[in-house]
């Protein structure tokens, strides 16, 4: 199915003047029809999605971009699409561990707090 840009923008809840934007960065390239209006299709909302995932992982708008580009060259920058995906798969991990030792910290604090509340508790 295919959408003019308003109708894009409802389907995506993005607004007529975020996808300019995003086209205008070269995030995404719509289609044109013959009168010059953009042509949205199915393939644009799951390009879409995909973006905003890359987007939610704090991937650099610079690389999103870059990305994007490679997408639209083809099939011959898989490889170094693959690579920027593994980057940013690493600095996620790298995040993860540390929001995890984080966690640790922070729980052990809670479980010496709670301890000595606990005993001021049965002192009183």
């Amino acid at each position: 199915m295919n959408y003019h840009i308003g109708e894009f923008s409802k389907k995506v809840e993005l607004s007529i003047d975020t996808l300019r934007y995003y086209e205008k960065i070269g995030l995404i390239h719509p289609e044109r029809d013959d009168i010059n209006r953009r042509i949205y299709c199915e393939r644009d909302i799951s390009w879409l999605n995909f973006i905003f995932r890359l987007k939610a992982t704090n991937m650099p708008i610079k690389q999103i971009q870059y990305y994007s580009k490679l997408r639209y060259m083809g099939d011959i920058t898989l490889k170094e699409r693959l690579k920027l995906l593994e980057k940013q798969m690493n600095r996620l991990h790298i995040q993860k561990n540390n929001i995890e030792e984080n966690i640790l910290h922070l729980e052990r604090k809670i479980g010496i707090y709670k301890e000595k509340i606990k005993k001021q508790e049965v002192n009183k």
